[in-house]
């Protein structure tokens, strides 16, 4: 088997860095529902997580050759964009249904104490993550790198614009069930891939993910439905 390529492990590892704390994370709630580790605030993980992934990008970003020139994207595509983060993330507060629905119902990240006070600190480091660090580190994995890489191993040859539908459509449902949301995931996915397919440009998806997680991080706030964090 030959050696994951540099401009691959690039992209993977800093995905790896976030699936593997999910996966932490999940592991020690389970601990602490047995009482074994009940004193623990497990939401300070977010916090260690997205500024790990933080380190990787920043440490590896001279590998993003794809994101070194956002001038050249086009007026236009901002905007479409910027529309298409506002539409996704309205579908995804509506699309909460238990059939549109992975697994049981989702906790969230409640930044809320027991006695009703929000960690206001806990909220900065949820909304800047989800909002600025997730939105380059998802995109970078699942548009620039999985969604060519389908087509191509040497991925980078490939321009977005030339992805294959078969290529777009396993790329988006994987994203898709990445997420509680399956349903609402798989729509964004495909909202977000169409984007890079129709701008060539990473920026575009990125800058919509992030419209999209932003939007939802401040609803979150507001209308303290913590599950959908």
């Amino acid at each position: 088997m030959s050696p994951i390529s540099r401009p691959a492990f690039s992209r993977i590892f800093p995905f790896a860095i976030y699936i593997a704390f999910l996966a932490i994370a999940s592991g020690m709630s389970t601990l602490q529902d047995m009482g074994y580790i009940k004193d623990w605030d497990l939401r300070w993980l977010y916090p260690v997580k997205v500024g790990l992934v933080l380190l990787a990008l920043l440490g590896l970003w001279r590998h993003y050759s794809e994101l070194s020139r956002p001038a050249n994207v086009k007026a236009g595509d901002w905007i479409v964009a910027g529309i298409t983060g506002v539409v996704v993330f309205v579908i995804w507060i509506n699309l909460d249904q238990a059939w549109a629905t992975m697994g049981s119902e989702s906790r969230g990240f409640s930044p809320v104490s027991e006695g009703g006070e929000i960690d206001w600190i806990l909220v900065a480091f949820r909304l800047i993550g989800a909002a600025m660090i997730v939105p380059v580190m998802e995109e970078l994995f699942w548009r620039s790198f999985v969604m060519r890489w389908i087509d191509n191993p040497d991925f980078l040859r490939i321009n977005p614009a030339q992805i294959s539908i078969k290529s777009f459509v396993i790329a988006s449902v994987l994203f898709g069930i990445e997420h509680n949301l399956w349903l609402a995931g798989i729509i964004a996915g495909i909202a977000y891939g169409w984007l890079y397919k129709r701008s060539a440009n990473l920026w575009v998806p990125v800058f919509s993910h992030a419209v999209t997680n932003g939007l939802l991080g401040i609803w979150v706030i507001y209308s303290g439905n913590w599950q959908f964090w």
